[in-house]
């Protein structure tokens, strides 16, 4: 018997509603290493797609941000167990979208891996930062607590196609948004697998959705979307920044800016915080004297 067999070869599919379609255009395009070798090819996504993946975040927006912070912490914790255990399959994606060494593409897929834990560690800490009790001259409580935004449209970095790539989307999900992810047009293959991750560590479908393409093409219908509520233009360039901060305005969303980011740095609290609306409530606690609360 003949040792030869044919090779199987990927067919990388969108993530959308926690399943995974081909593109509504059946469209694909080419998607090559740093030195042009062909890798595979991915779906290229039309506003069809950009608007069904819209409608899945919006669907899964009520129960995951009704979640307790506690539960979204264990889901992101999961999903860090689950990028343990296919890390060689990343380690070689991460190589040959950034043109790496194995090294170096180690060292990237085990800081996004711990960027999950850390931000896993967040859910339940971040409304403490953010949030508290606020002294008032009156016999009343007042309290403020931060709550979610809503549905997110995350440009992903250009470059960083893994690190930078988690590093938009835990924060934004770890605090209650659901989220549409536009991946890196040129080195979108991570991020497609990455849902093939989420689709299998308890996280509810339409909470993250994965999008590949071109950039340009998916944003500005999602920037313009009125039931899209914040957008973070990280993978956006200067121009195109410009134009989406203007179809943004039309129904007043979120803006996260571009930034330089270091995404090999301690993150902070800034992507989280900057998804976050905060409440204040105001209850009376009745006559006060001497004795204290009538209550």
């Amino acid at each position: 018997m003949s040792d030869s067999r044919l090779s199987v070869f990927k067919t990388y599919k969108l993530f959308v509603g926690g399943k995974f379609p081909r593109s509504e255009s059946g469209r694909v395009y080419e998607v090559t290493d740093s030195k042009g070798n062909w890798l595979a090819n991915a779906p290229l996504s039309s506003r069809k797609d950009a608007r069904d993946a819209v409608v899945a975040a919006r669907k899964a927006f009520g129960a995951w941000s009704g979640a307790t912070a506690y539960n979204r912490g264990q889901i992101l914790y999961r999903i860090a167990e689950m990028l343990e255990g296919r890390r060689e399959q990343f380690v070689r994606e991460v190589a040959d979208a950034e043109g790496l060494s194995k090294s170096k593409a180690v060292a990237v897929v085990d800081a996004a891996i711990d960027r999950w834990v850390w931000y896993a560690g967040w859910t339940d800490k971040i409304g403490q930062i953010v949030g508290g009790a606020n002294p008032v001259a009156g016999p009343y409580f007042n309290l403020s607590t931060p709550e979610p935004t809503g549905v997110v449209t995350v440009l992903a970095p250009q470059e960083s196609s893994f690190l930078g790539l988690v590093s938009v989307i835990a924060p934004a999900i770890a605090t209650g948004n659901t989220v549409v992810v536009i991946a890196s047009e040129r080195a979108p293959l991570p991020a497609l697998s990455l849902g093939e991750v989420l689709a299998t560590s308890d996280l509810p479908g339409g909470v993250v959705n994965v999008l590949s393409g071109r950039t340009s093409e998916l944003a500005t219908p999602l920037a313009a979307h009125q039931d899209v509520n914040a957008i973070d233009l990280t993978g956006a360039d200067e121009q195109l920044a410009k134009e989406l901060e203007a179809a943004a305005a039309d129904n007043l969303k979120r803006l996260l800016r571009r930034g330089a980011d270091d995404w090999s740095a301690d993150p902070g609290t800034r992507r989280m915080t900057a998804f976050l609306e905060t409440k204040t409530v105001w209850h009376p606690t009745g006559s006060l004297g001497a004795s204290g609360s009538s209550y």
